[in-house]
């Protein structure tokens, strides 16, 4: 067992920012970095996070330090909320426990041309209608199903799989992390039985923190680039989340697999047989990374699969002269990526772990679209059900953190103290006290994703702005909710 982790232990760097430096623990290759205020912090040595992140740091390869954003609780290996960065060159490894299992679990938001106002009559028909076309629940299936050649089709090409059908638009794919497709997703590396569990999860929304979400713009924080994303006060949008299902959780499950068994012949030793990995430049490590990637493909596609039905019922309910629903942007939270950072003053390829965290890339960054160019990467962070959820954008300062951010509020109880301290029927009639629809066909489901089971998604986001990870954009309430079982 290792020592208890307090707070003596860390160096207060400013107001939102610790360290626990490199000497508290013997097999520490690297310091372990904290951002979050007071507060937070107190809430984040409610867990084994801490413990994890200093975990974390003992992978070969590792450069800078490992990180937790505000948002970190507890996950398996890392730390949800947990980034980390090896040598591409030298030495550095991938981990499946820095990715996590559900693969690409990512978060889209969709503009409308519509005022709440304009909405509100016809919220509980939409809430209804979405309900109804869209699968959600563990393990449950859509209309659509892949066989072998369409299931490939769809892992090596992502959207540029579904372009020609036209599920997809061209503008749609500008819009997405990476233009909704990795170079170098190897379908030959995802398992049948994984190829399997996705044949019928295409368009399906899944279950847990997993929703689709009617929203309103009620804050702007920064006019000019609000405007240029296409947001104003009092617009309906909506809000996307969900991964890559079953397929995503098999590939994680048979890598973890496979690395355990080759670790003793590399010669890595590691505190916790989570934090399973393969050196990069290896068959496993290469391996990995072409079915991650091929899970990634399958999770944009079925972003984009939720959002055909999205838009059809909104022409549905609007009519096709609405100006239908626009994608803002589409981005991942659990994945690992090559990207070239500069690493004192010189730039060097690295395999950039976010666990439950959101890339964010500055004003100026090669990768994005000309639409961000001038004011970053658009950054979404979903709340907790029934609470904001926000919208901000990449800054320079954020290079400190490898350019990532939190990817939502963050728990501070498990879904079974959830379900122990909230009655889901009693939590349904709160928010609709509120205004809040909620479309649900499990009552216990509700109880799980309480707003008091997760941190102040506000206090999350601020601690960002005030780090200078990212800048605050606008604010989105939600109106209705679509979550799964």
């Amino acid at each position: 067992m290792f020592k208890e982790i307090t707070k003596k232990d860390l160096k207060k760097i400013n107001d939102y920012l610790w360290e626990i430096p490199k000497s508290f623990r013997p097999d520490m290759r690297v310091p372990a970095r904290i951002y979050a205020d007071e507060k937070l912090l107190s809430q984040i040595f409610g867990d084994e996070s801490l413990h994890q992140l200093v975990n974390t740091t003992t992978l070969p390869g590792i450069v800078k330090y490992s990180l937790a954003m505000p948002d970190a609780h507890e996950g398996y290996g890392f730390c949800i909320g947990g980034v980390a960065a090896t040598d591409y060159e030298k030495g550095g490894v991938i981990s499946p426990g820095g990715v996590g299992f559900d693969i690409s679990c990512s978060v889209r938001l969709l503009t409308s041309g519509f005022n709440f106002e304009e909405v509100k009559p016809h919220l509980e028909k939409l809430a209804d209608e979405l309900n109804r076309a869209i699968p959600s629940g563990v393990g449950r299936g859509g209309k659509i199903k892949l066989d072998r050649d369409a299931m490939n089709k769809v892992l090596a090409g992502g959207l540029k799989a579904l372009v020609p059908k036209g599920y997809a638009t061209e503008e749609d794919m500008a819009h997405c992390e990476a233009n909704g497709s990795l170079e170098g997703a190897d379908p030959t590396k995802v398992s049948n039985r994984a190829k399997k569990r996705g044949s019928d999860q295409l368009g399906t929304l899944g279950s847990g923190n997993h929703f689709c979400e009617l929203q309103k713009v009620d804050k702007i924080f920064d006019q000019e680039v609000a405007t240029k994303f296409g947001l104003e006060l009092n617009q309906v949008v909506i809000m996307i989340h969900t991964g890559s299902r079953g397929l995503g959780h098999q590939v994680c499950t048979d890598w973890l697999r496979i690395m355990n068994a080759k670790i003793p012949g590399w010669g890595i030793k590691l505190p916790d047989r989570e934090l399973a990995c393969a050196p990069i430049n290896t068959p496993e490590g290469k391996g990995y990374f072409g079915a991650m990637y091929a899970a990634a493909n399958f999770a944009v596609c079925n972003h984009q699969m939720i959002t055909c039905l999205v838009r059809k019922v909104w022409d549905k309910i609007f009519g096709k002269k609405s100006q239908g629903l626009k994608l803002l942007y589409s981005i991942a939270h659990n994945i690992a990526k090559i990207e070239e950072h500069e690493i004192d003053g010189k730039k060097i390829k690295l395999v950039v772990h976010r666990k439950g965290a959101t890339r964010a890339f500055p004003p100026g960054h090669p990768e994005l679209l000309d639409d961000y160019k001038e004011t970053g990467q658009p950054v979404l962070i979903p709340g907790s059900m029934g609470t904001a959820s926000h919208v901000l954008a990449g800054t320079k300062k954020g290079k400190e953190s490898f350019f990532s951010v939190c990817h939502g509020a963050g728990r501070t109880m498990s879904r079974r103290q959830a379900k122990r301290q909230v009655w889901g029927s009693d939590l349904i009639k709160q928010l609709a006290e509120k205004g809040i629809i909620i479309k649900c066909s499990s009552p216990a489901g509700i109880a799980e994703e309480a707003p008091i089971a997760y941190k102040d998604v506000d206090r999350v986001v601020e601690v960002v702005a005030k780090a200078g990870l990212a800048k605050k954009v606008a604010r989105v309430i939600p109106l209705a909710v679509i979550k799964g079982e």
